[in-house]
């Protein structure tokens, strides 16, 4: 599989771990992003990922304004987001084994890039899975 690229929508702020909301406020921000994520991935693909895969996790925030944002405070806050992410492509999401996280300095636009790429492993018999 070559990478699989996709645009999710841009984290909400209630899911800021800096929000300080009530906890039924962040509950339902959470089952709705998750909610969204989920059908918007479905709506550009209908792959599905192998299990006993590892993957590896790119995400490329493109922010709304020109404001600066913490790379830290958007990984907490795509949580919700990357469960929808999984849950649409059928796997767990603790196959995204690694994660990497950039901010767009020169554009806005509001959303997040996301790029999944399968990670070389061996199977139980010492060949190379991809």
């Amino acid at each position: 599989m070559d990478a699989l690229e996709l645009q999710l929508p841009w984290p909400p702020t209630q899911l800021s771990p800096n929000s300080r909301l009530h906890w039924a406020l962040v509950y339902r921000a959470k089952a709705k992003y998750r909610d969204s994520c989920w059908g918007v991935v479905r709506a550009q693909t209908s792959a599905t990922l192998r299990e006993k895969v590892e993957y590896l996790l790119e995400l490329r925030f493109v922010p709304p304004d020109r404001r600066s944002y913490d790379r830290d405070n958007l990984i907490a806050r795509m949580k919700a987001g990357i469960d929808g992410l999984a849950d649409a492509l059928m796997i767990d999401d603790k196959q995204f084994t690694r994660l990497t996280a950039s901010v767009s300095a020169d554009s806005v636009g509001g959303f997040v890039e996301v790029r999944i790429t399968p990670i070389s492993q061996g199977d139980s018999d010492g060949n190379e899975v991809v």
